[in-house]
């Protein structure tokens, strides 16, 4: 019962960082129906941020958050502006071969500046744990949790609080009708973009100290992020945050009792399961 209680905690807490990079995910698809297929090379940029800003400055990799996600969501705005709105209009398969695109220029040139050599970030804590009864659970993963949660839970305030996240929220719903009332869905779509790439940005900074970084390793990540969306709903927020939970906690409950090369099988197993029985997802909405 202990290893079923450690491995579903966790889960819960890798699943965290997950549901951090799907939200940002499902916000590109709600406010703009496009699916970007950069999002885990978006996660690779803010590992490879942290880790220069670790060795460079000694900044621990959970404070240098809060360098990492404006400065990949000004990357994300950038490549919006300049790349991502000039395909709005265009069909579906053009927008993600050029994500895809985008996804193949970032990790090469990362190739390229930092060659393919695996690079690990170590601190203090990356091997620490924390005791609850006969329970340990990784220091590095509840700080990832914790941050991940209070990460979600500004982003969930701006959306329902502020007037900037009525009018992502309303060019989420309708986008002909929001641009009636006034919104400008354009600056709504550069926004939302910089959004969702400053949060991928986000969960690559917490997740540098317990994953090895290489310049392919957002492909891991997007796969994820695309299963997480889907399980969860497209566009739902709050389908995003519950898909990351449970595709985390069955990779961890999977791992203790089957071992770690049937986790990612039993992943794809449950996603198909899912779509099988709820195509539309878990929570079934396309909308904020």
């Amino acid at each position: 019962m202990a290893v079923l209680i450690q491995s579903i905690l966790s889960g819960v807490l890798i699943g965290g960082v997950y549901a951090l990079i799907g939200i940002g995910l499902t916000l590109i698809f709600g406010v703009m129906r496009v699916i970007n297929f950069a999002q885990g090379e978006l996660v690779m940029v803010g590992m490879y941020l942290t880790f220069f800003l670790f060795k460079g400055f000694g900044l621990d990799p959970f404070l240098s958050v809060v360098i990492t996600l404006p400065a990949v969501f000004l990357l994300g705005a950038l490549l919006q502006r300049t790349l991502i709105n000039r395909v709005l209009d265009a069909l579906p398969q053009n927008q993600i071969l050029l994500t895809i695109g985008i996804g193949l220029v970032l990790s090469n040139l990362a190739q390229l500046l930092f060659t393919s050599d695996y690079k690990l970030l170590s601190t203090t804590y990356s091997s620490s744990s924390v005791a609850i009864g006969s329970i340990r659970l990784s220091t590095p993963l509840l700080y990832c949790f914790l941050i991940t949660a209070s990460i979600t839970a500004a982003l969930y305030w701006f959306l329902v609080k502020t007037d900037i996240g009525h009018a992502i929220r309303a060019t989420a719903q309708d986008r002909d009708a929001a641009q009636l009332m006034g919104v400008n869905v354009r600056n709504m779509g550069v926004l939302s973009f910089g959004l969702g790439a400053g949060l991928a940005g986000a969960a690559g900074a917490l997740v540098a100290p317990t994953y090895y970084i290489y310049p392919q390793v957002g492909a891991a990540f997007t796969l994820k992020a695309f299963v997480v969306v889907v399980l969860g709903g497209m566009g739902s927020i709050i389908g995003a945050t519950l898909g990351g939970v449970l595709i985390g906690t069955a990779e961890s409950v999977s791992a203790a009792y089957l071992g770690s090369g049937w986790k990612d099988v039993c992943v794809y197993v449950i996603f198909l399961g899912v779509l099988l029985l709820k195509p539309s997802g878990l929570l079934g909405k396309s909308r904020m």
